[in-house]
């Protein structure tokens, strides 16, 4: 169950093939406090691969989900502006779409803090977390309903007993983390009521590809899904993909919204899988490039930091989010290129260091002390509304982006 993969973690071909090596790379999320700094540190394989049977793309190692989502995990999902929006507008969306009442239940798996329940409970539905760190005392504290725990099949039939069948279940930003699939999705089917819906949302392969995002490749992230691929995995589990659209949440995500049974698909379906087969996304050539344009960019960073510390300019970054740590440990980038990170007021992260990199993480307050030089933002994705907010706040730096191509930013 844990170690090197033995077959696809969809149609268990043995026919995996290495799209790229990112190295040993230690568990993202596992930020260590000063003490920590000078005792061994464990890393893992990280190599993104792709099934040659039905193309899958995946990593080809698996580490027990309770190393990768500890007890400590400092991820809040109200930390990022971007992702409390996007969660007030799936809420909106499925309360109108779907017709909910006060009598319905939503069930939120992977619920962090309670973000996205929030936007239910806001309208009087019923709402139940599921979350298996420390967070979930703070969805708590907040008046969520949560059960701290992994999902299952067995927590579902105690969740049932409880509380009944719901008729709406998310699984958002998690559904790429499951390890096993079996469980998970039969736990799903046991607490979906006939006619309710499971909703994920997930990173998109095509936006990854498209550009460049390669952070996202670190152990928490198990598959990276196309249409194709996600509708052939909940086939297999007895759900029908029923309709999907594209957002911009995370970088470019799917959000999928599927049913039990055999049902009808929105021609949306077939659209988007014929543009993945346009694109490419299905041909292992796009991957060859893909592989290629990531080592020329991790030579022209690399070059520019260099270049920039030899002149004497103090370079920052802007973000820990987990991607970051792939960023740093694939670029190597450590406290010798990059001063330090800032991060917003009220993260869990502040005053520990990056796992194998061993950044300092600081309040985002330094940042307007110091003035550096230079900022770069590991929070790529999300430049213009960061660059936007960090000169309103008083930044007079330059902005470093790093991915599709480093550029700089006045």
């Amino acid at each position: 169950m844990f170690g090197p993969l033995k077959g696809c973690q969809i149609c268990s071909s043995k026919n995996l093939e290495t799209i790229i090596s990112l190295g040993h790379q230690p568990v993202v999320q596992q930020h260590l406090t000063p003490e920590k700094l000078r005792e061994p540190e464990t890393a893992f394989p990280l190599n993104w691969c792709r099934c040659n049977a039905c193309g899958l793309v995946q990593i080809d190692y698996i580490i027990d989900p309770k190393l990768v989502f500890h007890p400590e995990y400092p991820y809040q999902t109200g930390m990022t502006k971007m992702l409390v929006d996007n969660f007030r507008e799936l809420a909106s969306l499925v309360i109108g779409k779907y017709n909910l009442s006060n009598k319905d239940l939503v069930i939120d798996i992977g619920s962090n803090d309670g973000t996205l329940l929030q936007g239910f409970k806001a309208h009087n539905i019923r709402v139940l977390g599921v979350e298996p760190t420390k967070v979930a005392h703070i969805a708590r504290k907040n008046g969520i309903p949560t059960v701290n725990d992994f999902f299952s099949e067995k927590t579902a039939k105690e969740i049932l007993e409880k509380y009944g069948q719901a008729k709406i279940i998310t699984a958002t930003n998690m559904f790429a983390h499951v390890n096993n699939l079996q469980s998970f999705l039969h736990g799903v089917s046991t607490l979906l009521s006939d006619g309710g819906v499971f909703i994920t949302e997930s990173q998109y392969l095509m936006d990854i590809v498209e550009k460049l995002e390669f952070d996202t490749i670190y152990h928490e992230h198990l598959r990276f899904y196309s249409v194709k691929s996600l509708v052939d995995l909940h086939r297999r589990f007895g759900f029908t993909v029923v309709d999907a659209e594209r957002i911009s949440s995370s970088g470019g995500s799917i959000r999928v919204f599927a049913m039990k049974g055999k049902k009808e698909s929105s021609p949306v379906i077939q659209s988007l899988i014929e543009a993945e087969e346009k694109a490419g996304l299905h041909d292992r050539k796009t991957f060859e490039e893909f592989r290629k344009r990531l080592i020329s960019v991790k030579h022209k960073i690399l070059q520019l930091l260099v270049d920039l510390k030899n002149k004497g300019n103090r370079i920052v970054g802007i973000g820990a989010p987990a991607r970051a740590s792939t960023i740093l440990g694939f670029f190597n980038l450590d406290s010798n290129l990059l001063d330090y990170i800032c991060e917003r007021k009220g993260s869990l992260k502040i005053g520990l260091y990056t796992p194998g990199t061993h950044v300092p993480i600081v309040d985002e307050e330094k940042l307007f002390q110091d003035q550096p030089e230079y900022a770069m933002l590991l929070s790529w994705h999300i430049a213009d509304g960061l660059i936007k907010k960090l000169k309103e706040n008083g930044f007079r730096g330059k902005f470093i982006v790093p991915l599709p191509e480093p550029k700089i930013v006045g």
